[in-house]
């Protein structure tokens, strides 16, 4: 007689029988009730106490002390903020909705360093002030979360709003959602089970969905002023318990003192950047190892060899590369010599490819400078040959000189504007494209009817044909082209 012993697997759930995974559990359960009470009891003692101990809350400030300056400069409210004022200023549409309670869904969208996060942080900070701390705020960023993440604040959301709080999602750097993924927001904005608000620095015509655009209101931010980023780095010298030379501020004990030109300095080579310029400036102080007793001053070498400038030069895929070739491209139809050299320039400098540049020309040639001079095409495709030739740095001075040769031509955008204009017809067309007119139709097919007429016949019909209109009878009265 043979005895098989039952088997019990690990997730089995057997009634009444032995199921390892459970006891694990059980005794997990009960050994982390047992922390808890040690927990509680070795609190209410002194000694060895698990809660915020004396070395803990020196960690603590040490931590604190870590974060970088820009981040522990945040404003909390629209008195602390600085620039923008196109967006928060008094009577304008968002600081009025704000100052009512109300909070639409919304999409920052600027430069870096320009104070989107900060201005969110102000926000919210505004809202639970308003709403007597009933919103609950997730705060995520788009390139570390996925779709999982936004389908677990939307459960919350749902189960939260019953007790009458509402969720405000703050989703930094919306743009790295594809548009796919972005449509997880859609029906949630729309039905209000939360409101978001979203930062991106690339343009939201590309980067977001249409759909989410026109359920959130857009709000373009600037790039900060020279006299923004010269206030946000006054305060903070004051925060780093420094002083700016000649100031009001007397403060016998500050740690450093320094200069309003290198204030002026460093708020210009910023670009409008207020986190590159405190980040600078923050560098340059720890590094100087300043104390009370010595109150150094900082120079403007120092800033120098404390701050990177490699914001100023912008990285291929940024849209900054574009806005120079827009400069060049406006300098050049406004015939400003100067400024059209200064622009090329910038584009040099960034290590832009010859080719793309001489490109750009060659379209300007043909658009701006069009029939008033037809010798600027051939010229600009003959730079585009010695780029692709010759390469840099040999071709800049072939590029600068196709540059003042268009800067110097007549301009004439008539060609332009007619094909524009021809374009416009036919994208305002309701309903089908009129059909070609029978005498222009290509009449390959028609080879036997074409030999029993004969080419005496062939010869009349032609010259008949060129004196009818080549246009669609509907079109008739159309004239593309406006000269004067």
């Amino acid at each position: 007689m043979s005895c098989t012993p039952k088997r019990f697997y690990p997730f089995e759930e057997a009634e009444g029988g032995y199921n390892p995974l459970k006891k694990l559990k059980t005794h997990y359960n009960d050994t982390s009730k047992i922390v808890n009470e040690e927990s509680i009891v070795m609190s209410k003692n002194n000694s060895m106490s698990w809660g915020k101990s004396q070395s803990f809350k020196q960690n603590e400030v040490l931590l604190k002390d870590h974060v970088p300056l820009a981040e522990r400069m945040k404003p909390v409210d629209f008195d602390s903020y600085i620039g923008q004022k196109q967006v928060i200023g008094s009577n304008t549409v968002l600081r009025c909705l704000l100052e009512k309670g109300e909070i639409p869904s919304m999409i920052f969208w600027g430069p870096p360093g320009c104070g989107k996060t900060s201005l969110v942080n102000v926000i919210i900070q505004m809202a639970k002030e308003k709403s007597q701390d009933d919103i609950r705020v997730v705060k995520l960023v788009a390139t570390a979360s996925g779709v999982g993440d936004i389908r677990k604040v939307v459960e919350t959301a749902k189960n939260t709003s019953k007790f009458g709080h509402r969720t405000i999602l703050c989703m930094d750097e919306i743009h790295s959602f594809n548009k796919l993924q972005q449509d997880i927001f859609l029906p949630h904005v729309e039905a209000g089970t939360f409101i978001l608000i979203g930062t991106t620095t690339e343009n939201p015509s590309y980067s977001l969905n249409s759909a989410l655009l026109s359920r959130c209101r857009l709000f373009a931010l600037n790039k900060l002023s020279v006299s923004d980023v010269n206030e946000i780095l006054k305060k903070g010298i004051h925060y780093m318990d420094g002083r700016v030379h000649n100031s009001k501020d007397c403060n016998k004990t500050s740690k450093f003192i320094i200069h309003n030109d290198t204030i002026e300095w460093l708020a210009e080579i910023c670009d409008g950047d207020a986190r590159i310029a405190l980040n600078g400036l923050e560098l340059t102080i720890h590094a100087k190892n300043l104390s009370r007793e010595s109150q150094s001053t900082i120079s403007l070498e120092d800033i120098k060899q404390g701050l990177i400038r490699t914001h100023t030069l912008v990285d291929k895929p940024s849209e900054q590369k574009h806005h120079l070739y827009s400069a060049l491209h406006k300098s050049i139809c406004a015939g400003k010599a100067n400024a059209s050299l200064y622009w090329l320039a910038r584009i040099m400098a960034i290590k832009e490819d010859p080719v793309d540049i001489a490109r750009r020309l060659v379209r300007i040639s043909s658009e701006d400078v069009g029939l008033a001079d037809p010798d600027a095409l051939g010229v600009a495709v003959h730079t585009l040959d010695a780029c692709q030739m010759i390469g840099m740095p040999e071709c800049d001075v072939m590029l600068a000189q196709c540059v003042i040769y268009l800067v110097r031509a007549p301009k004439s955008r008539l060609i332009f504007n007619a094909l524009e204009a021809a374009k416009k017809v036919i994208n305002n067309t309701k309903g089908p494209q009129p059909g070609v007119p029978q005498h222009i139709k290509c009449r390959s097919g028609e080879g036997k009817l074409q030999a029993s007429i004969g080419p005496n016949k062939q010869n009349l019909l032609r010259k008949q044909d060129n004196n009818k209109s080549h246009l669609p009878e509907s079109l008739q009265h159309v004239d593309f082209f406006h000269e004067d």
